[in-house]
């Protein structure tokens, strides 16, 4: 009976999971609950907006937990194949480069606004930014002060997770839990910077069309930095738990794939944003 029931092939069936059901759930009460929040709606004497939307992102962040927390135990216990390892690294790559696409959002909303400043024909365009880029009245970031340190303090990140992982393929453990340290103090040291320069900045999020494209592309950006720092925060937690192994290490690849999307975002960022979208201000005066 054994044997008849053994496994012979190479795929993974998984087992009945509540989580895709409850993740749903909790993402439909967080956008419920959001639309609320934003238009002030009540049902009576209550304003439920912040409430569902709270709970819903309960909800989602201990779906994310649990979720995950089961695939590590299925790598732990060899249910990824080689053939599942593919597929993973499949979703993988459509999940990093769905988020390229939702940052090109972003860079289209920055460029359209400041190459079509002083458009003749979009006339409320010109009002709102004196026909000027960065518009008048907002004095854009010096690129060459913080902006400068932080890039250099996120590439020097990009190094040291690519030591990691190449401490972890030729058997470093110590190599591999330095490499992971160094990242993730590097990464708080790059949100800390950035939240001193939204501290100091010398405008607000709303008010012109060059604050809010500014703060959505970093803002979102500064989001990613924060949840690779947790997702590298995690991998250094099982590296001293003692799983990834040289040739079993989906789950910390998947990390420094993702670390080093989040660097090559902030390149285009710092060289479009902070340097070009300052420059053709100054150009223009």
């Amino acid at each position: 009976m054994a044997e008849a029931h053994a496994k012979n092939h190479d795929f993974h069936i998984l087992n009945p999971s509540p989580w895709p059901l409850l993740g749903a759930f909790s993402g439909f009460l967080m956008a419920f609950g959001a639309v609320f929040w934003m238009k002030n709606m009540q049902i009576g004497t209550l304003s439920p907006g912040p409430y569902v939307f709270g709970l819903g992102t309960i909800g989602v962040l201990y779906t994310m937990y649990s979720w995950w927390k089961d695939v590590a135990h299925e790598a732990d216990a060899g249910d990824h194949t080689r053939v599942v390892q593919l597929h993973h690294r499949y979703g993988m790559m459509m999940f990093i480069a769905s988020e390229v696409m939702f940052f090109v959002a972003w860079f289209w909303a920055f460029f359209e606004a400041a190459l079509y400043t002083a458009d003749p024909i979009q006339i409320s365009r010109v009002e709102f930014t004196g026909g000027t880029w960065p518009p008048k009245g907002i004095e854009a970031f010096d690129p060459w002060h913080l902006p400068l340190l932080n890039t250099l303090i996120l590439l020097t990140s990009g190094t040291t997770i690519t030591w990691a992982h190449h401490a972890l393929l030729n058997g470093d453990r110590k190599g591999l839990k330095y490499g992971l340290w160094l990242t993730i103090v590097l990464g708080v040291i790059f949100t800390a910077c950035q939240a001193y320069e939204y501290a100091h900045a010398e405008f607000g999020f709303s008010g012109s069309i060059y604050s809010s494209t500014f703060f959505m592309a970093t803002g979102f950006h500064g989001a990613h930095v924060i949840i690779g720092t947790i997702f590298l925060a995690v991998c250094l937690m099982r590296a001293y738990a003692g799983s990834f192994t040289p040739k079993q290490h989906l789950g910390f690849e998947f990390a420094a794939w993702y670390w080093h999307f989040v660097d090559v975002v902030w390149l285009f960022l710092f060289a479009a944003i902070y340097v070009w979208g300052s420059g053709i201000g100054h150009a223009a005066h």
